[in-house]
């Protein structure tokens, strides 16, 4: 397994209507590195989003789209998908802000 930084954790916050209304219980969801566990994803968030505290990570693996293009026959690249669950002390996520 490769040596994952904080930093290569979290790719990019995942705008959906499901993921914004489970905002209001402090919930965010993330695209995550595919080979990160749950600890990881939790020090990455509490280290790149100053006063979170996270309560409970749960992830998912999605597997790739098959793709058609003519008669070629692909797959797109399999994600993973993490939600995070902050205290109730905690601070929002401030890149959430005005969405």
């Amino acid at each position: 397994m490769a040596d994952i930084k904080y930093y290569d954790v979290i790719k990019k916050p995942v705008i959906t209507e499901k993921s914004m209304n489970a905002m209001a219980e402090k919930k965010y969801t993330f695209l995550v590195h595919p080979e990160a566990n749950k600890s990881q994803i939790k020090e990455a968030v509490e280290k790149m989003f100053e006063g979170t505290k996270v309560k409970s990570v749960n992830t998912m693996n999605m597997d790739g789209k098959k793709k058609r293009r003519g008669m070629t026959v692909g797959t797109t690249a399999k994600t993973k998908k993490a939600i995070v669950a902050l205290t109730e002390d905690s601070k929002e996520i401030e890149i959430f802000e005005g969405l």
